[in-house]
């Protein structure tokens, strides 16, 4: 089991566009953590530049404490299983030669017969049938295909695995079955694992940890049961308000509405302040008593919030009083 952590992590395409923005991560050893936001959060850039698909313009990624670099050739450490089945697989070659390809090669390795072997192992373990090592891409459908991009991803041995919006383009009927795979396989072979979604109810499945993600930064995180239980952050009270609840039919007051109905911000540029203050139902344009909103930055303070959260009216904030050492103090639920 290893350890991920981002630190600082920032990247950028071109001069216009900050993707990702100062983004404090750890994925604990073992553990599965859900990384939730809506697109253009910055999620996907985020994991592809822990797999050397994206350069980090500042911060650094680590496993275990050593700075993660990707040579060419080498050994890759981490393993990412990406979102379109029906794309990240060679159609011109068989489900077997696809797995086999991903296996690190060198002298302790199978080779031969033995490396077949290990094929079928892998297609066995994500529950598809041996004969399914001569057969192409094409006579798979998009389930079976998303199994073998899982085996072929843990064919490379991988100390961390990363899975970004895996079952977003399947069929409702083989979500399920994909994602208690994956929940499986994670538990039995004591991975860690970065889970990558937008939809709250597939992170809050399979995660140990949930971090929420808007406009390039983290602005929540924490224990999935106390995130998800008593969120902090109002954008993370908005996805879970947005997850379908049976037989859910109340609509929020018309101001709050218009608020979080509102378009997300141009992420050339981001607001200042808090970035998510234009769609904020407790924010400026709903409080006029909360103008710092739109000029102070609540990343700042975030770690000395519940749930390190980036927001000025999180419930719980640590305060230095007098002279003592910070103590957490537990502020007032705000009216929202």
């Amino acid at each position: 089991m290893s350890e991920l952590r981002f630190e600082g992590v920032t990247v950028r395409y071109g001069r216009a566009l900050t993707a990702v923005d100062g983004v404090d991560l750890t994925v604990p050893a073992g553990q599965v953590v859900g990384l939730v936001g809506e697109s253009g959060s910055g999620k996907s850039t985020l994991a592809r530049a822990a797999v050397g698909l994206a350069e980090p313009a500042g911060g650094q990624i680590l496993l275990n404490d050593v700075p993660l670099h990707h040579r060419p050739g080498a050994r890759r450490p981490l393993q990412m299983v990406f979102q379109d089945p029906y794309s990240s697989l060679d159609p011109r070659m068989t489900i077997g030669d696809s797995i086999a390809e991903a296996m690190p090669r060198g002298p302790r390795e199978p080779r031969g017969p033995s490396r077949r072997d290990e094929v079928v192992r892998l297609l066995e373990l994500v529950g598809l049938d041996a004969d399914r090592v001569s057969a192409y891409p094409g006579a798979l459908s998009g389930g079976q295909r998303q199994r073998v991009a899982i085996a072929r991803a843990l064919a490379g041995k991988p100390e961390v695995l990363i899975a970004d919006e895996i079952t977003s383009a399947l069929d409702v009927s083989i979500q399920g079955t994909v994602l208690n795979l994956v929940r499986t396989l994670q538990r039995e072979l004591r991975l860690s694992m970065l889970f990558i979604s937008h939809n709250l109810a597939v992170v809050r499945y399979v995660s140990d940890i949930v971090a929420v993600m808007y406009l390039g930064r983290i602005v929540e995180v924490g224990p999935a049961r106390d995130v998800l239980g008593n969120p902090q952050h109002p954008y993370t009270k908005e996805l879970l308000a947005a997850a379908p609840r049976r037989g859910s039919t109340a609509l929020p007051p018309p101001d709050e509405a218009l608020v979080a109905d509102a378009e997300p911000a141009d992420p050339h540029h981001p607001p200042v302040g808090c970035r998510f203050h234009p769609r904020c139902p407790i924010g400026p344009l709903i409080r006029t008593d909360r103008e710092h909103c739109l000029t102070l930055d609540p990343t700042a303070e975030a770690d000395h919030r519940l749930h390190r959260a980036a927001c000025h009216h999180a419930a719980g904030v640590l305060r230095a009083v007098g002279s003592n050492p910070p103590v957490l103090m537990q502020l007032k639920e705000d009216s929202q």
